[in-house]
């Protein structure tokens, strides 16, 4: 992210889940305040923009749904089993602390301070209220850690929480990433993260290296370049050598399985460029 900006990709990243509202049924994620949070302009762009029914879009929008959805549905599982405390990194434009429907939960929204600022103006011009229950946590990487935010935030460390981690790693260097997995991988049993992540080049077919090259320039050109890429197998891994005793890897083909199945609209992940992975402790 450039110093002292807002993220240009969360932008994108919310236009993407409003379009899903908007085009998109039955919705993968249904996220009433998805068109609100975005602004009026903008949603009112989205509904004559002829480059949403573009194949691109489609498939990118559809991964952008899907990884909150998949992010939603496991925090249910472990809300479920008793975790109070939820940690959204990254946060962006994410809605979710805003339409909670779990009673008891904390959520705690982490992200950059240019960019929470601009959220909260959004939130303040949408007429969307913040609730009690959730805690900003406003982090400049170069002047606090992760861990130290968090503590003094108030999330309890001697219990268990989970993460949702969407639309970063790509962002990151390999040792900031483990950082990060590390912290939560020394929560109390029952923690856990989901998170997205970008597959190591070499190991695409021409169509897919295409394609991730397409979405590379796009980002690069907002001043956001990737820089991180896993081979999925050496992850999961490196997931269990820190402490995570139970991991999950969903890539295109289990994603639509579980998402995108018999819809009429043919609305699916594509490209070999949505990889998600859940690790819980």
């Amino acid at each position: 992210m450039q110093e002292g900006n807002f993220s240009r990709t969360a932008y994108r990243v919310a236009i993407r889940r409003a379009a899903h509202q908007l085009l998109d049924r039955p919705k993968v994620l249904d996220d009433p305040l998805a068109l609100r949070v975005i602004g009026s302009e903008a949603a009112e762009a989205l509904r004559s923009n002829p480059k949403e029914n573009h194949s691109f879009s489609r498939a990118f929008r559809a991964f952008m749904a899907a990884r909150s959805r998949y992010a939603e549905d496991e925090l249910a599982c472990a809300v479920a089993h008793g975790v109070t405390q939820y940690v959204v990194l990254g946060a962006g434009l994410d809605t979710f602390a805003y339409r909670n429907p779990h009673p008891g939960l904390r959520v705690f929204e982490v992200d950059h301070p240019a960019t929470q600022a601009w959220k909260r103006e959004q939130l303040q011009v949408a007429g969307i209220p913040i609730p009690p229950s959730l805690t900003f946590v406003p982090i400049d990487f170069e002047q606090q850690t992760l861990e130290a935010g968090l503590e003094h935030s108030g999330l309890n460390s001697d219990a268990a929480a989970f993460f949702s981690w969407l639309g970063v790693t790509p962002y990151l260097t390999h040792e900031a990433s483990m950082t990060t997995l590390s912290l939560i991988a020394r929560l109390p049993a029952g923690s856990g993260v989901v998170f997205d992540f970008a597959v190591d080049r070499s190991l695409l077919n021409p169509g897919q290296r295409m394609a991730l090259d397409a979405l590379s320039r796009r980002v690069a050109a907002a001043g956001e370049p990737f820089q991180l890429f896993f081979d999925p197998r050496k992850l999961q891994d490196e997931l269990k050598s820190l402490g995570f005793r139970r991991t999950e890897f969903l890539q295109g083909e289990q994603i639509n399985a579980r998402y995108f199945k018999d819809r009429a609209d043919g609305l699916q992940v594509r490209g070999g460029l949505g990889h998600l992975m859940g690790a819980w402790v």
